[in-house]
């Protein structure tokens, strides 16, 4: 199987939609969910810091990935993005042919 759930954080809704509408245009993400807002707390360059950040579930594939990571690098606003993805070792067999199906150019 070569379905992936990538998950990122933006740091404001404009920032996530517009992220969430160029990798579905483009084909690199079959669906993309844009979360409610959370508050994420992290440890940058020796202090903890907090932020409120909206979350994206990315729908995709292996395939699709390397181009998905530099389209994600181009649009995030940070200097180290959180970006991890995640293998789906199973589901709905027509939900992953759907998203092979739309994320093949």
């Amino acid at each position: 199987m070569s379905a992936l759930v990538v998950l990122t954080n933006v740091p404001d809704r404009a920032t996530a939609e517009r992220l969430a509408r160029l990798l579905v245009e483009q084909q690199l993400a079959a669906c993309v969910n844009v979360l409610a807002p959370c508050r994420s707390f992290y440890r940058w360059e020796g202090a903890v810091q907090q932020d409120d950040e909206i979350p994206l579930l990315i729908k995709t594939t292996r395939t699709r990935y390397p181009a998905l990571e530099v389209a994600i690098r181009g649009g995030h606003p940070a200097e180290l993005p959180e970006i991890i993805a995640v293998p789906v070792e199973c589901g709905l067999a027509a939900y992953l042919d759907w998203v092979d199906a739309e994320t093949t150019p």
